[in-house]
């Protein structure tokens, strides 16, 4: 236990091994980071909470190869009791979900010469429409660059309730994708960006078509096993439950180790834009093997080459602001804080989660709430920034 004074009051971190840890431990000033500035980190989601902008969170950081701080605070649910926030909890992270399964899994098969970032959507989704303005002229079709990127045309999210209506509580992946592919595009492919988790299902669907594996197998094969990664997955089982951080309560029930998002609930929890669950331990690994450019602990995950074109503006969209998966400088990138590099990245999730990485310093950090606990009321993309800012500003040595 080390004792670190704040502001004349000692507060305390603790920074003993737990085994839900996955990567070892130092002290933040064995890593040139200043544990008083460190801790004003801990300060604000102190103060957040007390203000009700979350029930609760957890906040692991870790630097060259060590996690630095690692804390829960507040509640993980309020209703239908009070329970305390543990940091071995497990949250459905939502769009984090993107990068960490999807677009991983998209350029694992990319790198196996299965798929390649040019092959055209309407290869694998015959029904895909094209642009077409208003002297019904018709654009270029979308690559599957352009769904990792967010710049296929494609609207953010459509109408549950109409595929509910329709077709029931349970849909198969490739009916949510032919009502997606007649979609009308907003622009051409590659002239804007509009954040959609539409094309990541499309991703979820193609990737399914070539593998003849749903992305949860895939994933959990070639991604979480290796890494021994045995908390995150699609679908918690039922003897995890009790770990899961409740999100919102539907009915007065809170969804507890169901997926949040409303379309990958009608895929059965198993979607390309949501449906991951994970916990800060887990997601400490991810961030870790992304930094070791895609190796941990003699596992390969992807190639260096693999993770720098991920981590990197793509350059037929820079204006986008976005790599392959992950997020670097868009209008969503809030939760890197204003004080991390322009080779920074990461993304965040709907539920009140994000995950932020610095190459540079290597540094990130993993941020979990549970800001739609329990009305999908909370506020989140300030203290994203606030909590960012000071584990960045604690970085004293580079």
């Amino acid at each position: 236990m080390r004792r670190i004074v704040c502001a004349g009051t000692v507060l305390l971190i603790i920074c003993s091994f737990s085994p839900a840890q996955k990567l070892p431990v130092a002290k933040p000033e064995d890593v040139g980071m200043s544990p008083a500035r460190l801790n004003r980190a801990r300060e604000v989601i102190i103060e957040a909470i007390a203000r009700k902008d979350f029930p609760g969170a957890v906040l692991l950081v870790g630097r060259e190869g060590h996690i630095v701080f690692r804390e829960a605070f507040g509640h993980s649910q309020w209703i239908p009791e009070r329970k305390p926030m543990k940091a071995e909890m497990i949250f459905d992270i939502a769009s984090i979900t993107k990068p960490v399964a999807t677009a991983s899994s998209i350029m694992i098969l990319v790198e196996k010469g299965i798929l390649s970032l040019s092959d055209r959507v309407k290869d694998f989704i015959p029904q895909f429409k094209a642009y077409r303005n208003r002297c019904g002229e018709t654009a270029d079709h979308a690559r599957l660059w352009h769904l990792c990127t967010h710049t296929s045309g494609l609207p953010a999210y459509m109408d549950p309730d109409e595929i509910l209506q329709k077709h029931g509580s349970s849909v198969d992946t490739e009916t949510i994708v032919r009502r997606i592919a007649r979609l009308e595009k907003t622009s051409p492919p590659g002239t804007a960006f509009h954040y959609s988790c539409l094309g990541y299902i499309a991703l979820a669907h193609i990737l399914e078509q070539v593998t003849g594996k749903s992305l949860d197998r895939f994933a959990g094969e070639n991604i979480f096993a290796p890494l021994k990664m045995d908390r995150t997955f699609f679908n918690p089982p039922q003897e995890l439950r009790h770990l899961c951080v409740p999100t919102e309560a539907i009915g007065g029930r809170p969804l507890i180790g169901v997926v949040h998002d409303p379309l990958a609930r009608l895929q059965s929890g198993i979607s390309g834009n949501a449906g991951l669950f994970s916990t800060a331990d887990d997601l400490s690994v991810f961030a870790q093997m992304m930094l070791n450019k895609g190796l941990l602990s003699g596992r390969r995950i992807l190639s260096p080459l693999s993770v720098a074109r991920m981590t990197s503006v793509f350059p037929a969209v820079g204006f986008s602001g976005r790599g392959l998966g992950w997020d670097l400088d868009s209008v969503y990138a809030t939760c890197g804080g204003d004080l991390f590099g322009p080779n920074s990245y990461g993304h965040s999730g709907y539920t009140g989660t994000s995950i932020w990485i610095d190459p540079d310093t290597e540094t990130f950090l993993i941020f979990l709430t549970n800001r739609v606990h329990p009305s999908d009321g909370g506020a989140i993309v300030a203290v994203r920034r606030y909590v960012a800012n000071a584990v960045a500003a604690s970085i004293l040595e580079k």
